[in-house]
């Protein structure tokens, strides 16, 4: 796999641009803006999505999708995960037999409640080879080519090996999984968990709570993604507990800095208008906890968050309730 597509060219799609160039590929990054296209490929840098970072010549850019489906051996979907529908009917017609997908967006679809992979086989086909690369990796300190290990999980063993020497570099690391619906999981709900602690930094309630919410939450996940067909192990690993540590504990996390906002009392839509780039998790939320109710799961956290993301719930109210609840034995993934 000499050839790797990329579409979107957000941060985290130019950051992935610039690891595959690292491990010595050809890389063409599909842009839905004409600006970020041409600032690629004339300046040799997204200045929109990642500015200050310089990037590898041999990166070039295209605004059409039926150009990156000839070129590529294997493809990488950076779109946002309320993007990815539209996106994949669009390619679909142009993509080669045998391609693999390897979805590097995290989310759950609204309103279908649909992971990426089920998003991505009913618009592209069932025979397309799908892969989830997933973990604890922001786009820039990838992009500056700083050590970063993710989680490659694959359909095959296979696959897994051939994407996996395909990315790798000396400061690139993937490890293998065949799970990818835990790995889906891991990536779409530490998001909305980001978001739950990065209000309790903006209110000051201390790191006793951020802890706590990291680890209750991290329990949530793995009993949904057991729910799913997922393995709670997978969520140990580096696309579950590595990617939760890291998102919610940082300012760079769209999310957790949003939850900061949040916590200081600003209103949702006013950070929101400032911002460029999507913060998935205000989307997953919704999406989270209406497929706990599908599968009859309790997700107290989730459920909380998307009450004051989507609801207008009050946040001192919302935290109260939280503390409130009977206690029980601590129960990891129940």
């Amino acid at each position: 796999m000499q050839k790797i597509g990329i579409v979107g060219a957000g941060a985290w799609g130019t950051a992935l641009a610039a690891a595959a160039r690292s491990a010595g590929r050809d890389v063409l990054i599909q842009a839905h803006e004409t600006e970020v296209a041409e600032a690629i490929n004339k300046t040799h840098e997204n200045t929109p999505f990642l500015p200050g970072v310089a990037l590898d010549p041999g990166i070039t850019a295209t605004t059409e999708l039926a150009e990156l489906a000839a070129f590529a051996d294997a493809v990488l979907l950076v779109a946002p995960a309320q993007f990815l529908r539209p996106v994949c009917a669009e390619i679909a017609p142009h993509w080669k037999k045998g391609v693999p997908a390897v979805i590097c967006a995290k989310g759950i679809e609204q309103d279908s409640g649909s992971l990426m992979s089920e998003v991505v086989t009913e618009t592209l086909g069932e025979d397309v080879p799908l892969a989830v690369l997933s973990g604890p990796s922001f786009a820039k300190e990838v992009a500056l080519g700083l050590p970063t290990a993710i989680t490659l999980a694959a359909q095959t063993a296979e696959m897994e090996h051939t994407l996996m020497t395909a990315l790798a570099s000396h400061n690139f690391r993937p490890y293998g999984s065949r799970d990818l619906i835990g790995a889906q999981m891991g990536g779409a709900v530490k998001n909305v968990l980001a978001i739950a602690c990065g209000i309790v930094e903006g209110k000051g309630m201390g790191d006793n709570a951020r802890a706590a919410l990291i680890t209750r939450g991290l329990s949530e996940i793995a009993v949904l993604s057991k729910a799913k067909g997922g393995q709670p192990e997978t969520l140990m690993g580096l696309s579950g507990l590595g990617d939760l540590v890291l998102t919610c504990n940082a300012m760079q996390s769209r999310n957790f800095s949003l939850g900061v906002e949040l916590g200081k009392g600003r209103v949702l839509a006013d950070i929101l208008a400032e911002r460029k780039a999507v913060t998935e998790g205000v989307f997953t939320a919704s999406s989270v906890t209406d497929l706990g109710r599908r599968h009859n799961v309790e997700l107290p956290i989730c459920t909380a968050m998307d009450g004051i993301l989507n609801h207008h719930a009050d946040i001192d109210a919302t935290f109260s309730g939280l503390l409130s609840r009977p206690l029980r034995e601590e129960r990891f993934g129940a």
